[in-house]
């Protein structure tokens, strides 16, 4: 249940506490140890929200394996740590496939750009046979598979062949989802067509299928999808899920700067909504002149900043503009501990790609969203946050695009500098979401029946 100090929210409705725990035990409903297998995708914005949906399922009672290879094993730390006492997690650990074109010793897509998404679905695929020996020798096997939407193609086959049920998690949501299946809603690029048919249309030919969404913002997307391409109502809309907060350990690796540096960096800004946060997840790489053009844009907006980039020799920063910027704002090579940043009351906005993770974050920490889409799913995301919804605003579009220096550093002023409607507006969507994922919301119910659905599946 949400508690009432983490529900009275200080100026703007910013977040007090820890919203890591609000979606809180329902009970065993899981009648017994009902034992499931998830396999995560091997991408950071696919594990992490993987393994919190696997939490939900712990704290209702399940026993769940978790299928991982040794170089991803410590995505998995927060949780194992957190349940270190439990017999209901395990990890199933196997080998990553090799694959010729994904580098010896590779294996997850941390720091490789997306296209690199199908090698890495038919590296995976080859997970197939091991995990079909597993089944065949374990005691008390799995009632059934959940797998990330890029491996439903052949873990439908491998759950068909075992004899059970197979169920698909979708990070993205319905709204981004229904124009990859809905023929002549939207023109299709000839590799996201493939990407369609190998992984969204077998993710909908799933015995049921979970989404990182919620009702009240997804609802509608969700009921055609289940008219027009399911022969069930096995939808579940379970979000947002928020993190897991486990002692010790850090969500997806260690930062640049340690977290506690950066909260207390955050704590001294002393005003609410006064820090713009920029960051564009772990695939994205800008380039020189995207780099130039956002750094130009801060040092001439004069706002204060928290600006998170890859690691790598490509993401550098212009010569000088850290020394000239010391004080004003802080510059994070390598993982960036997002949620904690967004979930600060000193941050305002949030300029960012909008992968639906991303825009989730930034939803539920009450930072309003500067979309800057890229690539896949992310155009869909600003089109229903910005043009439908009103809750967000564009600051730029497309992947090799160079924004307007000037044009982005008055859209970074204005964003923690005046109310905006879009503010406002997001406040009341951040608000519904909240409610979802308290006792009785539509998502915290659907986790229960969710439960429920799968402890009466028993061999």
């Amino acid at each position: 249940m949400v508690t009432n100090a983490i529900m009275e929210a200080k100026t703007h409705m910013k977040p007090q506490g820890d919203i890591g725990n609000m979606q809180a035990a329902a009970g065993d409903l899981g009648n017994g140890a009902v034992h499931i297998l998830t396999i995560p995708f091997p991408a950071a914005g696919h594990i992490l929200p993987h393994i919190d949906f696997i939490h939900q399922l712990l704290l209702r009672g399940l026993k769940v394996t978790i299928l991982v290879t040794p170089k991803n094993l410590h995505f998995l730390n927060p949780i194992l740590s957190l349940y270190s006492s439990s017999n209901n997690v395990e990890t199933l650990v196997l080998p990553f496939p090799s694959h010729p074109s994904i580098p010896p010793g590779v294996e997850n897509m941390v720091g490789f750009p997306i296209s690199f998404g199908p090698i890495f679905m038919e590296a995976m695929a080859e997970l197939y046979n091991p995990l079909f020996q597993w089944f065949q020798t374990h005691p008390s096997p799995p009632v059934a598979i959940i797998s990330d939407m890029l491996l439903s193609s052949w873990a439908n086959t491998l759950s068909s062949n075992l004899n059970i049920h197979h169920l698909t998690f979708m990070v993205t949501n319905a709204n981004s989802t229904l124009p990859l299946v809905r023929k002549g809603m939207k023109k299709l690029s000839p590799s996201i067509e493939q990407f369609a048919k190998n992984a969204v249309v077998p993710s909908l030919k799933s015995w049921g299928i979970i989404f990182n969404t919620f009702l009240e913002l997804d609802g509608d997307k969700m009921e055609i999808i289940k008219e027009e391409f399911t022969e069930h109502d096995r939808l579940w809309a379970i979000g947002p899920l928020l993190p897991i907060k486990a002692t010790n350990n850090e969500r997806g690796g260690p930062s640049s700067i340690p977290r506690d540096e950066v909260i207390a960096w955050l704590d001294s800004c002393n005003r609410v909504n006064s820090v713009v946060f920029i960051g564009f997840g772990s695939q994205i790489s800008l380039t020189k002149l995207q780099m130039e053009a956002i750094a130009s844009a801060l040092e001439e907006s004069g706002v204060r900043f928290i600006w998170g980039i890859k690691g790598d020799s490509q993401n550098m920063v212009p010569l000088g503009f850290e020394d000239r910027l010391a004080g004003k704002g802080v510059v994070i090579k390598g993982w960036v501990p997002q949620q904690a940043i967004l979930d600060h009351q000193a941050v305002g906005s949030y300029l960012t790609h909008c992968g639906w993770n991303s825009a989730l974050e930034g939803l539920l920490g009450g930072a309003l969203l500067l979309a800057w889409p890229m690539q896949v799913d992310h155009f869909d995301n600003t089109n229903l946050l910005v043009d439908e919804l009103g809750v967000a605003i564009r600051a730029c579009e497309g992947l090799t695009t160079v924004p307007d220096p000037n044009k982005l550093a008055r859209v970074l002023s204005k964003s923690v500098s005046a109310d905006q409607p879009e503010r406002a507006r997001a406040m009341k969507l951040r608000q519904a979401a909240l409610d979802a994922i308290q006792m009785h919301g539509s998502s915290y119910t659907a986790l229960n029946s969710l439960v429920e659905t799968l402890s009466c599946i028993r061999k």
